[in-house]
């Protein structure tokens, strides 16, 4: 996933975490409403099994740091599976400039499924990387970079899944599958800036020219053994409809104990440049959790966030939960 680091008391006694960055700002500019346009469709069950197989591919190639040869690999594959799911696929290459003065190749994937839909829904996860184990309890570690099972294949295989099992059924809206690049190089505890570069520069130059879809979803960290997904600040403040309907939705698939019915912190994720930049309402599914030193899931950005943290069971309730909401879209 992405950076969360620094804890900063919120309103209401909220905590703030820091998820690409430090704290982020947000405003209330409204919700989009995500009521179903007809009736809903049948859908294919989503496939705990072969979300799970997704991870372990990822993980098959190492690391996925950006400028590195793994990071290369697993893009020809990225490219492959969308290519082999989705109607259309476009590859966004271009070059950053992170923190530490370097200048950076990225890809960004965008793979659409029904693309004649002007009716249309966002899907996010982050592909690459974290290149340092900074939160590694063991400080000799910290140099090394982040296998990334959770942090963020985890994310990537439930959005190839759904884009496996979509195209089986006719769904009222279309799907725009976005996977980014260079969201985890950041500056630990610097400038929020720094985090999300491939989102950043996703939002300044869209795939489609004045592409607004009804709404965004942004997977950080979905496949960890007890995972817990509270209802993130921003979220809230930006697509609180959105939020509310997903969390309803899993509650009526039976997901309650993943999706908590109570209020998160405040993360700074590729959401936050998705809302502000892009003027897409998008929230955050990300795994909070209370009494580790970071608030996420104790491996986060440790060399141990390994294929062995990822549990079928928490990707199932999160694909199974995003397949119902689409299907009642």
């Amino acid at each position: 996933m992405d950076i969360k680091t620094t804890f900063i008391a919120l309103i209401a006694a909220c905590i703030t975490l820091v998820a690409c960055g430090n704290s982020g700002g947000g405003d209330n500019s409204g919700s989009a409403s995500v009521e179903a346009s007809t009736a809903p469709v049948a859908m294919a069950p989503f496939n705990a099994d072969s979300a799970y197989a997704l991870v372990a591919a990822q993980c098959d190639f190492g690391p996925r740091v950006p400028a590195t040869p793994a990071h290369g690999r697993c893009a020809q594959w990225l490219e492959k599976q969308l290519s082999l799911h989705c109607d259309t696929v476009v590859l966004q290459r271009a070059t950053v400039t992170t923190f530490d003065g370097k200048q950076l190749p990225i890809t960004n994937f965008i793979g659409s499924i029904n693309p004649d839909n002007p009716r249309r829904l966002l899907l996010v996860a982050h592909w690459d990387c974290r290149p340092w184990a900074d939160n590694d309890p063991d400080p000799a570690k910290h140099s090394q970079p982040v296998m990334g099972a959770n942090d963020a294949a985890s994310g990537v295989a439930v959005l190839l899944e759904l884009a496996r099992t979509l195209p089986k059924s006719e769904t009222n809206i279309g799907i725009d599958i976005l996977l980014v690049d260079a969201e985890d190089w950041g500056e630990n505890g610097g400038d929020e800036n720094s985090w999300a570069l491939g989102t950043q520069y996703w939002a300044s130059h869209p795939h489609v020219e004045g592409y607004r879809p009804v709404a965004g979803i942004l997977l950080d960290m979905v496949g960890a053994k007890g995972a817990q997904f509270s209802k993130e600040y921003f979220s809230m403040q930006y697509a609180s409809s959105v939020v509310n309907d997903l969390w309803n939705t899993a509650a009526k698939a039976g997901y309650s104990a993943f999706f908590r019915n109570h209020s998160g912190g405040a993360i700074t994720d590729d959401h936050v440049t998705i809302n502000t930049v892009a003027g897409i309402p998008c929230i955050d599914v990300i795994d909070m959790r209370t009494g580790t030193n970071s608030g996420f899931f104790p491996y986060w950005h440790t060399t141990a966030d390994t294929l062995d943290k990822i549990d079928p069971a928490t990707l199932g309730a999160v694909g199974n939960t995003l397949a119902r909401f689409i299907a009642g879209f």
